[in-house]
């Protein structure tokens, strides 16, 4: 069984599903930027995008949960200042640099669309510190009330998932995606709306986290393992597939998919933790990439390639599951190398790697 060592500095096996979650993201990201793949003809890219985020989320809420963290007000206010250094600084300056490099003769209207666009720009770290400012701010009022009271996660659980499910139920809520106008508004500039569809999944993996040996002792359990596995196939298939369901329906399908495919991904990486250690090559790679998840983010955008060519073959040929992720996930790799590259460079400037990367 694995144990979680409140001393130890990282956890080899979490690192590794963060860095294996991260070229998910630039997989993405190549085959529908340099690839120009349509995601409604995709054969890949419908199944990746339901559960790459909410385990990128998943990851960020089960690394957020600290046991013997003391929430006094000085270490709120230290703790929220240092996330918006770290999630915000470097942001603002990869968006600026990404403007220039890309539009440089539109700079302002690369700006102003990567502003108003629903996932334009770097969204990924403004949703982030959105969602640790409102779990900060949470466990400091927690701990002022009562120790007894930490049961309110569940609570706050409950609440990020109310707040998910309004922006798929446009007949009552037409503020999201089911305005008349969507991707207009504050929700859609500040990012907001990402923290509405992902919160819940950051606070699942903290209450994963704060409930590490029950939950353990659950995953142990055959029956367990079976019934994620069932979960994810049948919501998988009714929400890619089948659709059985009603329109109003469908989401239900969709999220339990994203629940169950996330733990899926979890078990399997905890199950073979011993194959993703320092000591093996795939480890030591994978945990690399994990541990530089931020870099990668930021610099990926500016190296994404252009190969259309690669886009119009399948749609000739029609899409196929596993050359569509082999081609990805291949691009993918040469791309984060060079992030990496870049990155290393950029480290040797204490005041960029502070500032940029958040060390």
């Amino acid at each position: 069984m694995t144990e979680l060592i409140a001393k130890k500095p990282r956890i080899e096996w979490i690192d590794a599903m963060r860095g294996f979650t991260m070229i998910l993201v630039v997989a993405y990201h190549v085959s529908q930027q340099a690839f120009l793949v349509d995601i409604k003809q995709s054969a890949s890219l419908p199944f990746l995008v339901l559960f790459r985020m909410p385990l990128f989320f998943f990851i960020s809420g089960f690394l957020a949960y600290r046991s013997k963290a003391v929430w006094s007000a000085g270490e709120y206010v230290r703790m929220v200042g240092k996330k918006a250094r770290v999630q915000l600084v470097p942001t603002v300056v990869f968006f600026l640099v990404a403007a220039i490099l890309l539009s440089p003769g539109n700079v302002g209207k690369y700006l102003t669309a990567g502003v108003h666009s629903p996932t334009g720009g770097y969204w990924f770290t403004i949703a982030l510190f959105h969602m640790l400012f409102i779990y900060y701010t949470y466990c400091f009022i927690v701990n002022h009330i009562s120790k007894h009271a930490r049961w309110t996660i569940f609570l706050l659980w409950g609440i990020a998932i109310a707040a998910y499910e309004t922006v798929y139920l446009p007949q009552w809520f037409d503020y999201a995606f089911g305005s008349k106008h969507p991707h207009e508004g504050w929700l859609f500039d500040t990012k907001f709306i990402q923290v509405m569809q992902y919160f819940q999944f950051f606070v699942y993996g903290n209450i994963v986290h704060r409930y590490w040996d029950r939950f353990q002792r659950l995953l142990d359990t055959h029956w367990f393992v079976l019934l994620v596995m069932l979960l994810a196939f049948l919501s998988c298939a009714d929400f890619l597939k089948l659709h059985v369901l009603e329109a109003e329906w469908t989401n239900l399908s969709r999220t339990v998919g994203m629940y169950a495919m996330l733990t899926l991904v979890f078990m399997f990486f905890r199950h073979y933790e011993a194959h993703v250690t320092r000591q093996t090559r795939l480890g030591r790679t994978l945990q690399y990439i994990g541990t530089r998840t931020l870099d990668i983010y930021m610099i990926h955008k500016l190296l994404i390639p252009n190969l259309p060519e690669v886009g119009q073959f399948f749609n000739q040929h029609h899409h196929n599951f596993v050359a569509e992720v082999v081609l990805s996930v291949a691009v993918a790799l040469v791309v984060i190398g060079f992030c990496l590259l870049i990155s290393n460079v950029l480290r040797l400037s204490p005041i960029l790697k502070k500032y940029l990367f958040g060390r």
